[in-house]
């Protein structure tokens, strides 16, 4: 039966070197899709409680999305899972590149490991055949080096994921590479592979993808399409500043349709919103304390749009992504050339330590990348650090002679490579900054920025407080890629899901610090974005509308299914309950997920942008567990509510 999915996963046991094939029944398919969904499930009835995220019964899953292959665009999306070391619970991370397809040109919709190694070891399959193969002559070596050496193995076609240093040293903060130096990065799964003594996953495949409805399918992308490639002329590099400005100061604000970041997305790349961002509020500045009067248009001059594609030799496209916003980016020093930095990593190593050191921000950015580590992680640590040192938290004593200074960027480069190697200070901030800090003690957590121990993204919630709710309520907290006011804007989800509001046109900004009908809003993003992770989805295409993004077509078209846009919320909400319930399951207490006082605005800023705003984060907390039949006072799932989902308590 053509149906979209492989119907099958790959089981790997590292510990006794066992590799089996296993069936997945259609049902779990129809109730779970595939990526996100189908990790869920399975690791949540297949991790035991308390298993030591580091330890043999820990597993740690590769997974596609469901509509990956399949003809549909944007569908290059491939997701880790597991249960994270950086906040002991459910874990997972996402990645583009090329890596997605391999998995199910190989036949499976999951590869998943569990069990530890005796020496490294590395899996390759090629055309139905698995084996452990032996790579200690690749530990040590790092993500670019890896890749390469694997590739002249096993030829330019194959595909890999590895781990580089810091996975090895099993830094909480380490992700997982692919494409040279693209890294699924959050939640700490590079450490997991680490532990396990898993170097890395090689794929080499042919498969045919089969899709239920192909003329549809392809009848379907070709509308799509025509929305991706509507590009007008749009304001230069350096006006992006102005028009971050002239956001910031207008008393009104109008709902935005995300084709606007589309066409600014495709022009830079994420480097688009770098100056934009700090002049509306939207990036946070000195490790949260500061506002774009202290990092403005002078600082942040190097890094307007402009200045980064001038540096751009290759522009490069995701699998099946008619968009194409990476590049390969020239630089001087230790290293020639690197990814182009995404906004994350500009404005965390840039705005949020204050360094204006553009040509240091490309230098760290492949440092990181080599490395395995997450660069959103990482420079958080260093401005966490930072402000500890200049509170007299921690001495040059303790930094092991490093001068700690705002915009130090020599220091910060030296303080990175530490914490790769976990030498010296590093050692302590390996594993970000809630860690750290509770090394340090010294009242040091009051400068530790995260969320359930996951550093926090780039975008204050100070400016949208729909950031601030799905940092504290994400069983995977502290993300940036599920939701907010925004997102909710540009998802345009009320054009096809019944039941949910349309916003206003325009409207005052104070109604954004109204936390009535947010929970509503929120949940919906939180639902939606795990049908587009269990798809295989870009976020970055949802944020054009589903009226021009035909995700609820495309996979009844691809499965033969015929359900509604509705149905499939119904799906996200099953998913989304479960990794709740994988939480529970492992002792953790979703209320401790909650952000620090000074990401609310409690105090608030004096200065700049976001002067005066707080974020009432209660009571919209306990309307968004309603409205999941979560517990509105402790966020635990319901008996009935997972009854009704078809969820077995654990």
């Amino acid at each position: 039966m053509n149906r979209g999915y492989m119907g099958k996963i790959l089981n790997v046991n590292l510990g006794t070197g066992a590799i089996a094939e296993e069936v997945i029944p259609d049902e779990l398919y129809e109730n779970y899709l595939a990526g996100m969904g189908l990790a869920a499930f399975l690791l949540y009835n297949r991790i035991p409680a308390g298993a030591d995220p580091l330890g043999p019964d820990n597993i740690l899953g590769f997974l596609p999305g469901l509509l990956t292959g399949t003809g549909s665009f944007f569908t290059g999306r491939w997701m880790v899972a597991g249960k994270s070391p950086l906040t002991g619970g459910w874990g997972d991370a996402n990645c583009g590149g090329q890596f997605a397809p391999a998995i199910k040109r190989c036949g499976y919709d999951g590869i998943f490991f569990k069990g530890i190694s005796p020496k490294p070891v590395y899996l390759f399959v090629r055309n139905g055949k698995a084996e452990l193969r032996d790579a200690s002559g690749l530990w040590g070596k790092d993500a670019v080096e890896t890749e390469n050496m694997l590739l002249r193995e096993s030829g330019k076609n194959a595909r890999v994921a590895c781990i580089g240093p810091a996975g090895e040293k099993l830094s909480f903060i380490s992700g997982i590479s692919t494409d040279r130096g693209r890294l699924a990065a959050r939640s700490g799964l590079g450490a997991v592979m680490g532990a396990k003594k898993l170097k890395a996953v090689v794929l080499s495949g042919a498969k045919r993808i089969p899709v239920s409805n192909p003329q549809e399918m392809k009848k379907l992308s070709k509308a799509c399409n025509k929305w991706v490639q509507f590009q007008p002329p749009f304001v230069s590099g350096p006006m992006t500043a102005k028009v971050g400005a002239l956001l910031r100061i207008m008393p009104t604000q109008m709902a935005q349709d995300g084709m606007l970041f589309k066409i600014i997305l495709r022009k830079w790349g994420t480097a688009c919103m770098n100056q934009m961002s700090i002049e509306m509020g939207d990036s946070p500045i000195k490790n949260w304390t500061g506002s774009n009067k202290d990092f403005g248009v002078e600082k942040s001059r190097a890094t307007n749009p402009d200045a980064i594609i001038e540096r751009e030799t290759i522009k490069y496209h995701c699998y099946s992504c008619p968009l194409g916003c990476g590049g390969i980016c020239t630089m001087k020093g230790e290293y020639t050339e690197t990814h182009k930095p995404e906004y994350e990593t500009v404005l965390a190593l840039g705005g949020l330590c204050m360094n204006d050191d553009v040509e240091s921000l490309f230098q760290m950015n492949e440092i990181l990348n080599r490395a395995g580590m997450d660069t959103i992680s990482a420079g958080s640590t260093v401005a966490f650090v930072i402000e500890c040192y200049e509170k007299g938290i921690i001495t040059k004593e303790d930094t092991g002679g490093l001068e700690l200074k705002w915009g130090n960027s020599v220091a910060m480069k030296e303080l990175v490579k530490k914490m790769i190697a976990r030498e010296g200070i590093g050692d302590l901030l390996a594993d970000g900054s809630k860690f750290a800090a509770e090394r340090i003690g010294r009242n040091a957590i009051q400068c530790a920025m995260h969320a359930g121990g996951q550093d926090l993204p780039m975008h204050d919630s100070r400016n949208d407080p729909g950031y601030a709710l799905h940092y504290s309520v994400e069983p995977t907290p502290g993300r940036h890629t599920i939701g907010a006011q925004l997102y909710y804007e540009m998802y345009q989800l009320w054009r096809r899901v019944k039941g949910i509001p349309k916003p206003k046109l325009f409207y005052h900004k104070n109604v954004k610090y109204d936390p009535a009908d947010k929970a509503t809003r929120a949940a919906a993003c939180s639902k939606f974005m795990n049908v587009v992770n269990g798809a295989g989805l870009c976020m970055f295409s949802a944020f054009i509308g589903v009226h021009r993004l035909p995700i609820f077509e495309w996979l009844n078209a691809a499965t033969g299914w015929n359900k509604t846009p509705n149905d499939y919320m119904e799906t996200g909400a099953r998913i989304q309950t479960l990794r709740q319930a994988f939480n529970i399951k492992h002792g953790l207490t979703p209320k401790s997920f909650v952000v620090p006082d000074r990401v609310l605005g409690r105090e608030p800023l004096v200065e700049g942008a976001n002067k005066g705003r707080s974020v009432a984060i209660e009571p919209m907390m306990r309307d968004y567990w309603r409205l999941f039949g979560w517990d509105e006072g402790t966020g635990v799932p319901k008996a009935e509510s997972m009854q009704q989902l078809g969820i077995e308590a654990k």
